[in-house]
């Protein structure tokens, strides 16, 4: 593993505009060597002194690995799939083909039931399938990569640029018409739209398109299916907005993330670093120059639906996932996964009752929750939820997950942080009074009935967040400050003699 050249600041040059997608495409069209060919690392002044000595070690080996009776079908190679076009992804799969000991994982087995692929799974192996050697290998693998990307300036040649804001907000809408109207100036990117602006009065696409010659051929328009399936089709993304809009933009693209830049034109501004109103010389230094990417933990988040057994009439939670039955991959199965930036939210819904939740970690469980509900966040969710239901302030890059009880019906329920190597499962027992609801990064609730439960994992693909270039270490401190009034009181006056 190459240590980081910490003294200076080294440029990555990246030619990663990927050709317009055939419809036969997949979500992702480039190969390792594609990929590799796309990185250009330029030694003399970029801190990895080779391509192959800048791969970061993460493995998926599955022949080597003892699985459950109905274990994923592993592909050919015994490896998760190594097709991708963002910068990012490509640094990560450089290692994949390297081994992990066979003896060091002989005795290893996914935590999570190896159950049928789910809808969503089409990308290869989930996290909640992984090994305990293996999940903490990739944690740590992009935890390196993301120490490694902060200290670096990485140059995009930016051919494609997506434009996210609030749709319904006037104001908004303005300023994302004054940035798409100054991209066309430019005579070089196409700018991709959400597709409710085509027709919108106030972003006036008529009018955009009749600036220039070009400006008709090089204004599109993006929908939910086109960020889903081809999310390697855009170079860099532009968030107008504030925190719910970068959570929206990791919503939208819930594998590959391009490297989004966030304008603060919200409310607080935890993830929002850059000022709007200097929005055309941080666009061109961005493009010149080159970008600092930050890298946010996600977790992957996987909803199991119990199934129906005949001649079971009184089943057990407990003893299907880790019981005598937790062989029995059967007993659930996946429904759909979403990976999230904030957090996974549990709680009763419309139910007047308290939900009765199960919690297990790996393979033990941890307690029965008698409570309005749980958190469960990342380092980047602790100041929402999480926060408001008392649990800790934590900064973003510690790799770690925060459990917190929503009101729980008892005086010893503390909120517990859990490192992000472990695979977290909630469910509902069977025996439960009602069901509850999930929502995740407070989007599409979804119900829990008795006898479901969820997966959380550290996730393959962490949200890529760009930082100022003159300020690359995260102002986090001076966030929680300026926003949330951390330990502000006034100063203790001194003794006078």
């Amino acid at each position: 593993m190459p240590k980081v050249n910490e003294q200076g600041i080294g440029a990555v040059r990246t030619n990663l505009a990927a050709p317009a997608p055939s419809e036969n495409e997949g979500d992702m069209s480039y190969s390792d060597s594609e990929a590799q060919q796309a990185l250009e690392v330029s030694t003399p002044i970029c801190p990895f002194p080779s391509a192959a000595e800048a791969r970061i070690q993460v493995v998926f080996n599955g022949e080597s690995v003892k699985r459950r009776k109905a274990s994923l079908t592993p592909n050919s190679a015994g490896q998760m799939p190594r097709r991708t076009s963002c910068f990012v992804h490509s640094l990560l799969r450089a290692q994949e083909k390297e081994e992990i000991p066979e003896e060091s994982m002989a005795n290893e087995s996914p935590p999570d039931k190896a159950s049928d692929r789910g809808p969503e799974d089409d990308h290869g192996l989930q996290s909640r399938h992984l090994t305990k050697t293996q999940l903490s290998d990739m944690a740590l693998g992009i935890r390196e990569l993301s120490k490694k990307l902060s200290h670096i300036t990485v140059k995009l040649k930016v051919r494609r640029v997506f434009l996210l804001t609030k749709a319904h907000d006037i104001t908004l809408i303005k300023h994302t018409r004054e940035v798409a109207e100054w991209l066309l100036s430019e005579e070089r990117e196409d700018k991709y739209v959400e597709d409710t602006l085509e027709h919108n009065k106030q972003f006036d696409a008529e009018g955009l398109v009749k600036l220039g010659a070009t400006s008709k051929e090089r204004l599109k328009f993006w929908d939910n299916e086109l960020c889903r399936r081809h999310p390697h089709l855009f170079d860099i993304a532009l968030a107008l907005g504030g925190d719910g809009t970068v959570l929206y933009a990791s919503w939208l693209f819930q594998k590959v993330v391009p490297p989004v830049i966030p304008f603060a034109l919200g409310s607080l501004g935890f993830l929002t670093r850059f000022d709007f109103g200097e929005f055309p010389q941080t666009l061109t230094k961005a493009f010149h120059d080159g970008i600092t990417v930050n890298l946010r933990l996600r977790f992957e988040v996987t909803v199991m639906r119990t199934q129906e057994k005949a001649g079971h009439d009184s089943r057990d939670l407990i003893e299907e996932l880790i019981g005598e039955e937790a062989d029995d991959d059967y007993t659930h199965k996946p429904e759909i996964s979403h990976d999230i930036l904030n957090d996974l939210v549990i709680d009763r819904g419309p139910n007047p009752t308290m939900s009765s939740i199960e919690l297990f970690g790996d393979d033990e469980h941890y307690t029965t929750l008698q409570a309005d509900g749980i958190c469960v966040a990342t380092p980047t969710g602790s100041t929402a939820y999480n926060l408001a239901a008392g649990g800790s302030l934590c900064h973003p890059d510690n790799p770690i997950i925060l459990v917190t009880a929503i009101c729980a019906h008892t005086l010893s329920f503390r909120p517990i942080i859990l490192p992000d190597t472990i695979v977290l499962r909630a469910g509902v027992p069977y025996d439960a009074r009602a069901g509850c609801w999930a929502s995740f990064d407070g989007k599409e609730r979804i119900e829990l009935r008795p006898g479901d439960y969820v997966t959380i994992s550290a996730s393959r693909y962490p949200f890529a967040s760009v930082l100022p270039l003159e300020r690359q270490r995260e102002d986090w401190i001076q966030a929680i400050s300026r926003t949330l009034n951390w330990n502000s009181r006034q100063r203790q006056k001194s003794f006078k003699d």
